[in-house]
């Protein structure tokens, strides 16, 4: 992290919430440049809690919704960035959500919470507030972590999915994105009109766009490889050319990739980028960068 000093840690939640959980991780960084960070669509839903200031998210995915500031807030799979106001220091905690896993963890529909950011009080109330004050009174990552796992443990509901779907998020996910739709309707045995209802219905989204973002969180981590042209990252994502990648970058980013290489990927950290082919077995040890 370029001028940046950041303290970090990645878990697995407890074997009972990997079903639901992609990870947990944790952020403390001071001395990052004032202005604002781009939120970029995710295979996951969101949940961010600030152990520090309130985030101020300028501009929402939704233009529907107004800016508004945060202690604790859920954003659901979009396909535009969510514009945060960053100031220099952040601290807290992100939960990387499955959308599948989105109801039993929240008790809420993957479909309900769609392109919006909620305050984690308009889902869970006052056991929100509760959430927060015992995160802010823990004096490790490992101990906010454990409070994370008895808090969704304690709420957790699973519910019944159809294998289908269940099935088509996971080849969509493998092939990061690059299996057509129709090839999916084929495989579940629907229509491809069927298919497309009931996997948003499950997801949140059209698996369309869930493809998207799925091609795009790859050409995310290609790029912060470093060992590849743009034109190169656009043919392994599965993009016609780099012209494509450059329009689906601005669509999906709100700039293109060489401008969110300059103002973005210095500053982030490595579980922050998508198209992750390997989860953390275990708690990887905090550490400090002075870059």
């Amino acid at each position: 992290m370029n001028g940046a000093i950041s303290d970090t840690a990645v878990i697995l939640p407890v074997p009972l919430l990997r079903p639901f959980i992609t990870q947990y991780a944790g952020f403390r960084v001071s001395g990052l440049p004032q202005g604002v960070h781009f939120g970029l669509p995710s295979s996951d839903v969101d949940l961010i809690i600030s152990l520090g200031r309130p985030i101020e998210v300028v501009q929402m995915p939704n233009s529907a919704q107004r800016a508004s500031s945060f202690t604790a807030f859920v954003s659901g799979l979009q396909q535009t960035p969510a514009i945060v106001r960053q100031d220099g220091d952040a601290f807290g905690l992100h939960v990387f959500i499955k959308p599948l896993g989105v109801r039993a963890i929240l008790g809420v529909a993957s479909a309900e919470i769609s392109s919006l950011v909620l305050n984690l009080s308009e889902i869970w109330g006052k056991r929100a507030g509760d959430l927060i004050d015992m995160l802010l009174a823990a004096d490790s990552w490992q101990h906010r972590f454990t409070i994370l796992d008895r808090a969704f443990i304690s709420k957790l509901n699973p519910v019944s999915l159809k294998p289908e779907i269940s099935w088509a998020w996971r080849r969509l996910a493998k092939a990061h994105g690059t299996v057509p739709v129709q090839q999916l309707a084929d495989g579940t045995g629907y229509s491809r009109r069927h298919f497309s209802e009931l996997f948003r219905d499950a997801i949140g989204v059209a698996p369309k766009l869930a493809a998207r973002v799925f091609r795009f969180e790859r050409a995310c981590h290609l790029i912060a490889d470093k060992r590849l042209t743009l034109a190169d990252v656009a043919i392994s994502c599965g993009y016609y050319d780099q012209a494509h990648l450059t329009r689906e970058w601005h669509a999906l980013a709100g700039c293109s990739p060489k401008a969110w290489i300059a103002r973005e990927l210095p500053f982030l950290q490595d579980y922050e980028l998508g198209g992750r082919d390997n989860e953390p077995d275990d708690l990887r040890a905090v550490h400090q960068s002075f870059v």
